[in-house]
Parts: C-alpha cells; structure tokens; sequence
C-alpha cells in the first residue's frame, strides 16, 4: 500500500486535514470548523482516484489523534465522520 501522509492547515477558527498519497496528485480533505472549543467535522472529501484506500479513515484518526493531544472536543456534523464514531465506541473520549 502506498504511504498516507497526513497534513494539518489551522486558518484560526476553521481548517482542514490534508491526505497527500506518493502516487496520486489528488488530495483527501477533512474540513472543521471551531465554535467554543469544539471541532465540528463538516465535510470529509475524498477524490475517486484516491478512494477506496482508506484515505478518509486516516483524516478522522488524524482529527481524533489531534484532538486527544490538544484537548478539545470533535462535533461530528459531516455523515462519514458520525459513522466512524459509532464504529469507534473509543473514541468517546473526544465526542462534544
């Protein structure tokens, strides 16, 4: 499997996480915005020639990962992201 890199871009109240495949130009997105301290993840975008390799999976891991080291809360509003939380009773933790 090709390598997933996982990118962070904090515009300061709103953001995105960037997937960056070796063999695609092509660029997953997982969008959010910031109200009182919680990350409502309002759009999770990925090209179809990059999907089906678990591109999207990777953004929300990267989304729970960031929250869990900073310490804020993710609103899932996007309807893939509400799935992998149902998926992921773990990730409890970081649910606003």
């Amino acid at each position: 499997m090709v390598g997933i890199t996982i990118t962070k871009h904090d515009r300061g109240g709103a953001g995105e996480y960037q997937a960056h495949l070796a063999d695609s130009d092509a660029i997953g997105r997982l969008t959010w915005v910031e109200r009182d301290g919680v990350h409502i993840a309002d759009h999770t975008l990925v090209p179809p020639e990059i999907g089906g390799r678990g591109v999207a999976a990777r953004l929300v891991e990267a989304l729970v990962a960031d929250a869990r080291e900073n310490g804020f809360k993710i609103e899932p509003m996007c309807s893939y992201v509400e799935v992998a939380f149902r998926r992921h009773p773990d990730w409890a933790d970081v649910r606003a």
